[in-house]
């Protein structure tokens, strides 16, 4: 806010007339000139000297990013919330079979794609709310947010520990337990540009990281548990998880200063403005952005959630299945840190070719799934499939970043998130229902691949978009100027020339 703010109308009008007649340094002292005064301003004004109408503001010291110090801390607590919240979600292919064994039945048709909904509606719940947990971080802060959806998480992964049947598992780990985890993943990545700008790029490469380490060591895991201590049991373990990632959100200590309050005086709701921040909608990159992706993820859940059942029809029940995800949570691990550090040297929006690319990728990976015959052909598939999908994921939050700004990119990952739920959600119930149908899993692949290249092809609008908006944006501002010249020029008489002649030269007071 600045000194001027609580003048009067002459005094702000006074004010304006000065700049134009003394130098720089001086505006502050002069704003504070009496009423009475303004009568000399205006007659000298009105003999010639140029009034320019400049709204005088203090500028704010721009905010400097400590890259490092307590941010390293907070990246690795967001570490761990990937690891905990996607590795528990990336190996539901190992709980899926536990699951099929424990409440399905010989006679139901339908069971994979009933048990399929498990994994699919807790995976889509986790960006359904994120436009929901956007507001919350916004209002409450990434540490409150954080740490009450890591409590509920733990209390939904609890409950469906003693779940005896399919259907109320719907509820506490398809909604509670995924709500929980959305409401703790988002403030992750948001307080990560609170801390870094420069190593943005490479710290969400390393955060997202943790997703992969989690995706390696957790099949195994579960799978060993899984036969010594059963599913519930199983559960109870993963909800320390949990407990964990409240004490990891504590971290979050915000850095980046706050808007300012355009609140009515006495009123304690915030302004709709900021409650649904609806200027990101303005962007056409924004908006390609936010439909170009789900487009392209209606086949992209679905190898994590049948691949296993797929590797047991095809090479039997001996095969090494958990190598496969172990494989793709490697890959993935080392895709998030390469790509990551290699964002950061991608110019703007130019990121987002790094996407498309990843898209392309994991597209043609899905369709060949079906085509290996050999389990060596398979794992090859899997470890290139998991490097692009680390690329994909790492570089989401650098690119909002460039599209909408600090300021608004909690709200506009949130609205992508959130966009983002319906094809995670319907993806692998319909691939589970080809399957029922057609006795096979390769249908259901090779439909998977095509969405991914669909939308890496949508992508590729943007940086010419974003281009187009910035060379309009600079022709607007040079039109303005000259415009404006032309206008001080015939109103001031003589002294036009003066004018332009300061014009041009940002450093002249005269």
């Amino acid at each position: 806010m600045t000194e001027g703010t609580n003048m009067t109308d002459n005094e702000s009008e006074t004010t304006k007339e000065m700049v134009a007649a003394e130098p720089a340094e001086e505006t502050s002292i002069k704003s504070f000139e009496r009423p009475d005064e303004a009568e000399e301003n205006e007659n000298v004004g009105s003999k010639g000297t140029i009034q320019e109408h400049v709204p005088v503001t203090a500028e704010e010291p721009e905010f400097e990013h400590p890259e490092g110090g307590w941010g390293w801390v907070v990246m690795l607590a967001a570490m761990w919330c990937n690891g905990a919240v996607f590795g528990i979600q990336n190996a539901f292919g190992i709980l899926f079979l536990s699951l099929l064994k424990e409440f399905g039945s010989a006679d139901d048709e339908a069971l994979r794609f009933k048990t399929a909904w498990v994994g699919s509606l807790s995976m889509g719940m986790i960006f359904f709310c994120s436009p929901i947990v956007s507001v919350f971080t916004d209002l409450l802060g990434c540490r409150v947010t954080a740490v009450g959806g890591a409590a509920v998480g733990l209390v939904g992964l609890l409950a469906s520990s003693f779940v005896t049947s399919l259907g109320p598992m719907y509820f506490t780990y398809g909604i509670v337990f995924a709500t929980g985890c959305s409401f703790a993943y988002q403030p992750s990545l948001v307080i990560l540009g609170h801390y870094f700008k420069k190593r943005l790029g490479l710290v969400n490469g390393i955060v997202t990281a943790g997703s992969s380490a989690f995706t390696v060591t957790l099949p195994f895991l579960l799978s060993g548990l899984l036969e010594k201590v059963g599913l519930q049991h199983t559960m109870r373990i993963l909800s320390i998880l949990m407990f964990i990632l409240m004490l990891a959100g504590l971290t979050y200590t915000p850095l980046l200063p706050k808007p300012i309050n355009s609140n009515k005086p006495g009123s304690r709701c915030p302004p709709m403005s900021k409650v649904f921040n609806v200027s990101i909608w303005k962007s056409l990159g924004y908006r390609i952005w936010v439909f170009g992706i789900p487009a392209a993820l209606y086949g992209y859940f679905v190898p994590y959630v049948h691949l296993m059942k797929h590797v047991e029809e095809r090479f039997g029940k001996d095969a090494n299945k958990e190598v496969l995800l172990m494989c793709i949570g490697v890959t993935s691990g080392v895709g998030r840190l390469i790509f990551g550090q290699v964002a950061d040297y991608v110019h703007g929006v130019n990121k987002v070719y790094l996407q498309v690319s990843s898209f392309m990728v994991i597209g043609v990976m899905s369709m060949m799934i079906p085509l290996c015959h050999v389990f060596g052909g398979l794992i090859a598939v899997c470890l290139l499939m998991g490097l692009f999908d680390g690329c994909f994921i790492c570089i989401m939050a650098p690119i909002a970043f460039e599209l909408v700004g600090s300021q608004n990119v909690s709200q506009a990952i949130g609205f992508l998130l959130g966009m983002m739920s319906v094809p995670m959600t319907v993806g692998p119930p319909i691939a589970g229902f080809i399957r029922d149908r057609l006795g096979s899993y390769d249908v259901a692949f090779y439909l998977a691949g095509i969405p991914p290249i669909v939308g890496g092809a949508v992508l590729c609008l943007i940086p010419w978009v974003e281009a187009r908006r910035i060379r309009r944006e600079q022709e607007a501002a040079k039109d303005g100027t000259q415009e404006q010249m032309l206008e001080f020029k015939g109103n001031s008489g003589g002294q036009g020339d003066a004018l332009a002649a300061k014009t041009a030269d940002p450093k002249s007071v005269i």
